[in-house]
């Protein structure tokens, strides 16, 4: 391990980051959106295609939403995220640098996924037991793109600041997260370009998830 380490956690999203996720996503967010409609909060008129599954139920929460609801909403989430789990396998190089970072940075995933859902696609695919820290949507005041996973993850690692975190993630909403918890975020396949349409403004973008390695260090 060297000494001269500025980085001491990385925070990776799951869903193609770590995953090769096969969630149907956009259908997730049509039978969410058709709940919301059928319970009177929102309407057909909602612009669906300039929000996620999150920033559109944050805009149903704003129009009244009760816990009871957003529940039926997260039951719903968790079908799509448990069968798109099934048979997902690992981004290339994945299991090669968690392996080779283990033990020397404090390794936390943060997904909007439910943390039943996200624990068994990570043991399935073996790397359940590098991670210091696995947060799921449980552990969240408000989805990503709101910061609360991130702010999770500085109060249970105290003796890590932000600025010593690497946060790394496949879209926009990670990014944002990650910045509003004041983590530094590399973008993984996304160009930067699209990140900055969405007012993020990450530090590097890489191809390959083993690039992670060339910015842990000073």
């Amino acid at each position: 391990m060297r000494d001269d380490r500025k980085c001491k956690g990385i925070i990776f999203d799951m869903d193609n980051t770590l995953l090769q996720s096969r969630i149907d996503f956009a259908a997730m967010k049509e039978d969410i959106f058709q709940h919301l409609i059928g319970h009177g909060m929102l309407t057909e008129r909602f612009p669906l295609h300039e929000h996620t599954t999150s920033t559109m139920l944050e805009q149903a929460k704003q129009a009244g939403m009760d816990d009871a609801l957003y529940l039926s909403c997260m039951n719903i989430a968790e079908k799509h995220e448990v069968r798109g789990m099934e048979g997902a396998g690992l981004e290339k190089g994945v299991p090669e640098l968690i392996e080779s970072l283990h033990g020397q940075f404090v390794l936390v995933v943060v997904t909007n996924n439910s943390l039943s859902a996200a624990l068994k696609a990570l043991e399935v695919t073996g790397i359940k037991s590098y991670f210091d820290a696995i947060i799921g949507r449980e552990q969240m005041e408000s989805l990503k793109p709101s910061p609360s996973g991130f702010t999770y993850v500085l109060n249970q690692f105290r003796s890590i600041t932000a600025e010593e975190w690497i946060s790394v993630g496949d879209s926009w909403i990670d990014g944002k997260a990650s910045a509003g918890a004041g983590i530094p975020f590399i973008s993984y396949r996304t160009s930067m370009e699209a990140m900055m349409d969405k007012g993020v403004r990450p530090i590097a973008r890489i191809d390959h998830i083993a690039e992670v390695q060339n910015w842990i260090y000073e």
